[in-house]
């Protein structure tokens, strides 16, 4: 007979928990904290959905077109760049950096974009952006990449800095 009570207690505690369970998983989708989005789905990771409070950069649809090829081309630079580091290759690797990344090419964004539509505030944080770059390519000929890692570890943080701060508005 005790046997029987055993049994009949741990199917009772089961039931509990399968409704506790239950009632759990309710609140959290109707609370909005279970995601069905694609991307979960997908990838396995939910989008964490902050305000953007980053601030607006006032570029017309050409000059808007225009950031949007530098920053792209910033993006598979930054690629091609860990992909050469990958194979050794440090003379093409600091060839990239220094004519993509640094300031030969802030000045060549300069020539073509209108400056005056970007903050001071902006200014630095992409002066902070070539600089990194020149310091990571001065440190490409050592081959070392305990020296280039952190090089190229403080050009990526010049780069969220920016991306973090400030937005292309729609207009």
């Amino acid at each position: 007979m005790g046997e029987r009570d055993s049994d009949a207690s741990m199917t009772r505690q089961r039931s509990g928990f399968a409704i506790f369970g239950s009632v759990l998983l309710a609140a959290l989708a109707t609370t909005g904290c279970v995601e069905h989005d694609e991307a979960m789905r997908t990838t396995g990771v939910s989008a964490v959905h902050l305000p953007d409070v980053r601030t607006p950069i006032p570029l017309g649809p050409e000059a808007r077109q225009e950031h949007r090829a530098v920053m792209q081309q910033h993006l598979e630079t930054i690629q091609a760049i860990v992909a050469a580091l990958a194979d050794e290759d440090y003379r093409l690797a600091q060839g990239l950096t220094e004519s993509h990344l640094g300031f030969f090419m802030h000045r060549q964004a300069m020539a073509r974009q209108n400056p005056e539509h970007f903050p001071a505030a902006y200014h630095d944080l992409a002066m902070a952006h070539h600089e990194a770059a020149e310091k990571m390519a001065e440190a490409m000929p050592s081959r070392d990449l305990k020296r280039i890692l952190p090089q190229f570890n403080n050009l990526l943080k010049a780069c969220v800095a920016c991306h973090l701060e400030y937005k292309l508005r729609s207009s």
